[in-house]
C-alpha cells in the first residue's frame, strides 16, 4: 500500500499512544479513519482535531475483548465507509506481577484485550478484505513477544501469542492480495505503564509510581516516532516491523544468545 490517500484505516486503541499518533499521521496523508477505543473521552480527544472537510471519520466506543461487539463494529465500518483497507489491531494493556501471585482474573482481562482483541479484529474484518480483494492487517505485538522478563509473564504470553497468530496468518494468506504485518515496539513513551494493573516490579518491591518513572527513563521512542516507523513499514510491505533501537538490539540479542539473554537482560535492567 504505497499510498494511503483515499483509503480507509481502522485503528483500535485509538484514544492514546501509538493509536492516536497513527490516526493523526494517516489523516495527514489523506486516509479516512474508523477509530475505536473503550474510553469515549480519549477517543473524542483523538478525533476532534482530525475532523475536516473531505475526511470521513467515524468513532466507535468498543471493548475489543467482546467478540460480538467487534463483529458489529466491523459491519458498521464497512457500511459507513464502504470498505476498509488497513486494519490495525493496536489496543493493549499490561499487568505487572509474578506468575506465582498473578490472579486469574487479571490474566483473563489482559488476554481478552491483548490476544483475543487481535483475534476478534482479524476475524471480523478478514472476510471483508478478502471479498473486496485488497487489504492489510497490522497486529501489534511487542519486543516482549520476542524476549521475556520477570513480572511480565501474562504480557509476554499475550504478545508471543499475537506474534505466532500473525505469522501463521501471513503464511495462510500469502497467495491472496491481503498483506499481514506484525509490529514489535520496544519502550514507547505512552500511558501503558500508568494504566497497568501494577502489583510488583521486576525487583519484587518497586511501587507503581517508581515503575512508571523508570519506564519513562527507559522508553526512548515517542508515540509519534513509533507511528512513523509503522506507517513506513506498512507502505513498504514489511512482514515484521521493529520499533526503536532497543527493540532491534533485543531482537538481535535473543537471536545470538537464546539461552543466555535473560541473564544479560537482567543486568541491563538493574543498571537502568
Amino acid at each position: 500500500m504505497p499510498s494511503f490517500a483515499g483509503k480507509v484505516a481502522v485503528i483500535t486503541g485509538a484514544g492514546s499512544g501509538i493509536g492516536r499518533a497513527l490516526a493523526g499521521q494517516l489523516a495527514a496523508q489523506g486516509c479516512h479513519l474508523a477509530l475505536a477505543d473503550i474510553d469515549a473521552d480519549s477517543l473524542e480527544a483523538t478525533a476532534a482535531p482530525l475532523r475536516r472537510e473531505g475526511l470521513r471519520l467515524s468513532t466507535h466506543v468498543l471493548d475489543v475483548a467482546d467478540r460480538d461487539a467487534v463483529h458489529v463494529f466491523a459491519d458498521r465500518v464497512m457500511t459507513h465507509h464502504g470498505g476498509a483497507h488497513l486494519v490495525i489491531n493496536n489496543a493493549g494493556v499490561t499487568v505487572s506481577q509474578t506468575i506465582a501471585e498473578l490472579r486469574y482474573d487479571d490474566f483473563e482481562w489482559l488476554m481478552g484485550i491483548n490476544f483475543w482483541g487481535v483475534v476478534h479484529g482479524t476475524k471480523a474484518f478478514l472476510p471483508h478484505l478478502l471479498a473486496q480483494g485488497e487489504g492489510h492487517i497490522v497486529n501489534l505485538s511487542s519486543i516482549f513477544g520476542i524476549v521475556s522478563v520477570p513480572t511480565q509473564g501474562a504480557y509476554n504470553a499475550s504478545k508471543f501469542a499475537v506474534r505466532g497468530f500473525t505469522e501463521a496468518l501471513r503464511q495462510e494468506l500469502h497467495r491472496t492480495p491481503i498483506k499481514v504485518t506484525c509490529v514489535h515496539p520496544g519502550g514507547i513513551r505512552t500511558n501503558i505503564a500508568r494504566s497497568a494493573r501494577f502489583y510488583q516490579g521486576a525487583d519484587g518491591r518497586t511501587d507503581a509510581s517508581r515503575a512508571a518513572a523508570r519506564f519513562d527513563r527507559l522508553a526512548r521512542t515517542s508515540a509519534e516516532q513509533a507511528a512513523g516507523i509503522i506507517i513506513k513499514g506498512v507502505q513498504s510491505g514489511r512482514p515484521r516491523i521493529m520499533v526503536g533501537a532497543d527493540a532491534r538490539f533485543l531482537d538481535h540479542l535473543q537471536r545470538l544468545l537464546p539461552a543466555a539473554y535473560p541473564r544479560l537482560l537482567g543486568k541491563l535492567m538493574k543498571k537502568g
